[in-house]
C-alpha cells in the first residue's frame, strides 16, 4: 500500500466511490424518496390553485386578491430558500428536507380548520418559510449524491413527482369542492402528506459526500455574489423566474375562465384540466434524460417553444383546443425546469446549495409575482391579457434560451 498517497486524494476517491449511478438499489430508494417529498410539496403548495374561484365567492375578495393565498406562500417560501441551503450546509441535507416536509403537512391541516381569510393567509405564509427546506436542499442533495451522468434522469424524476403531486391534490380538491367542501379537501391533503414526509425520512438515504460547514453570514454572501457573477447561472437563474411565472398564471387563472361561459364548467370538471400534470411527469424524466445526452443547451430552448404553442391556443373557443393547450404548456414547462435546474448543479463550481437556492428564489419569486400580477391582467383583459403577458415572458425566455446555448461550459471540477 502506499503511504505516500495524500489524504485529500484518497477522501476525493472515497467520494467518487460513493457516487450513486442509476440502476443502483441507492438510486432507487434515493429516486423513490425525492419523488416522494416532490409529490409532497407542490401538493402542499399548489393544491389550492383550482380553490382560487372558490375563495373569492367565499371570502368576497378578488382574483387578484384570492391569489395571495398561493402567491404569499411562494414569496415566503422563496425569500426562505435564500437561507435554507446555508441552514443545511451546518445541519445536513436529510434533517432539514425531513422537517420541512413534516412541519409543512401540519400546517397545511391547521389551515382547514381557521375560520377568517387573514388567518387563512398568515398560515399559509408560514407554510412557505417551512417549505423551502426541500427544494433547494433536495437539488444539493442531487448535486452531491449522484454520478454526473445520473443526475439528469434523477431531478426529471423528482420533478417528475413534483407534477404528480400537483395534480392528484388538485384533482382531489377539486372533486371533494363539489361534494364535501373545499376544507375536507385541504385536511386531507395535509394528512397525506404528513405519512409521505414519513415515508421519505425512512427510505432517503444519509448524504454520504455532504461535509458540514459553520453557518456564516459573511460566506454566504460572498457564495451568492460569485454566482451572480457568472453569467451563465444568472441566465439560468432569470429562466426559474419566466418558467415557474407563465406556468403558475396560466394555471391560476384558467379556472375563472373555464367556470364562465362559453365553457361553463363545475369545480370538479376544472379539476381534472390538471390531469394535464400526467404529461408534465412524463416530460420532466424525457427532457432531462435527453439534456444529459445532448446536451442541455441544444435542449431548453424546445421547452420554451411549446409552451408558446400551447399558451397561444388556449386562447380558441374550442375546449379542445383550450385542453391541447395546457398539455403543451405543461409539457414545455416541466421539460424546461428539469433541464435548467439540472443544470445548476453541473454549473456552480462551489456552493451548489447556494446557487440551488438563488434558482429557486428565482422560480419561486416567479411564481408569487407574476401570479398575481396575471390577476390584474384578468381583471382588466380577461384571458386575453393573461396569455399576452405569459407569452411574452415565454419569449423573453425563449432569447435568454439561445443565448444559454453559446455560453461555454465550465471545465469540470475533481470529485
Amino acid at each position: 500500500m502506499d503511504q505516500s498517497r495524500p489524504e485529500s486524494v484518497t477522501a476525493t476517491v472515497r467520494e467518487a466511490v460513493a457516487l450513486i449511478e442509476h440502476g443502483s438499489p441507492a438510486f432507487i430508494r434515493t429516486t423513490l424518496a425525492l419523488f416522494t417529498a416532490g409529490f409532497s410539496t407542490f401538493a402542499l403548495l399548489y393544491s389550492i390553485q383550482p380553490l382560487l374561484p372558490v375563495f373569492t365567492r367565499t371570502f368576497h375578495v378578488s382574483a387578484a386578491g384570492s391569489s395571495l393565498a398561493l402567491s404569499l406562500t411562494a414569496c415566503l417560501m422563496a425569500v426562505s430558500l435564500l437561507g435554507a441551503g446555508a441552514i443545511s450546509e451546518t445541519f445536513g441535507r436529510k434533517p432539514i428536507m425531513v422537517a420541512s416536509v413534516f412541519l409543512s403537512s401540519v400546517l397545511m391541516v391547521i389551515s382547514s380548520l381557521v375560520p377568517t381569510w387573514g388567518e387563512f393567509l398568515f398560515v399559509r405564509a408560514l407554510m412557505g418559510l417551512t417549505l423551502s427546506g426541500l427544494p433547494a436542499v433536495g437539488m444539493a442533495y442531487v448535486a452531491e449524491e449522484m454520478h454526473p451522468r445520473s443526475i439528469g434522469l434523477s431531478m426529471g424524476l423528482y420533478i417528475g413527482g413534483n407534477a404528480l403531486g400537483g395534480m392528484t391534490a388538485r384533482l382531489l380538491i377539486g372533486v371533494l369542492a363539489d361534494h364535501g367542501g373545499w376544507r375536507i379537501g385541504i385536511f386531507a391533503i395535509g394528512i397525506f402528506s404528513l405519512l409521505g414526509s414519513l415515508l421519505f425520512w425512512r427510505i432517503l438515504p444519509p448524504s454520504r459526500n455532504f461535509r458540514s460547514r459553520r453557518f456564516s453570514v459573511s460566506a454566504l454572501a460572498e457564495a451568492f455574489a460569485g454566482h451572480l457573477r457568472d453569467e451563465g447561472l444568472l441566465l439560468l437563474f432569470a429562466e426559474g423566474f419566466l418558467l415557474m411565472g407563465g406556468f403558475v398564471a396560466i394555471y391560476n387563472y384558467l379556472g375563472y375562465r373555464l367556470l364562465a361561459p362559453p365553457f361553463s364548467l363545475s369545480q370538479a370538471e376544472v379539476g381534472l384540466i390538471f390531469c394535464a400534470y400526467i404529461v408534465g411527469i412524463f416530460s420532466s424524466a424525457w427532457m432531462g434524460n435527453l439534456g444529459n445526452k445532448l446536451g442541455r443547451r441544444r435542449v431548453l430552448w424546445v421547452g420554451f417553444a411549446i409552451m408558446a404553442l400551447g399558451t397561444g391556443l388556449t386562447e380558441t373557443q374550442s375546449l379542445t383546443l383550450v385542453i391541447l393547450g395546457v398539455l403543451l404548456v405543461t409539457f414545455g414547462f416541466f421539460g424546461a425546469h428539469s433541464i435548467a435546474s439540472g443544470w445548476i448543479g453541473q454549473r456552480a463550481r462551489h456552493a451548489k446549495a447556494q446557487a440551488s437556492s438563488l434558482y429557486l428564489f428565482f422560480y419561486y419569486l416567479g411564481s408569487s409575482v407574476v401570479g398575481t400580477l396575471g390577476g390584474v391582467f384578468w381583471g382588466h383583459f380577461g384571458w386575453t391579457g393573461v396569455t399576452g403577458m405569459t407569452g411574452t415572458l415565454i419569449l423573453i425566455g425563449l432569447l435568454i434560451s439561445i443565448r444559454l446555448s453559446y455560453i461555454q461550459p465550465l471545465a469540470p471540477v475533481a470529485r
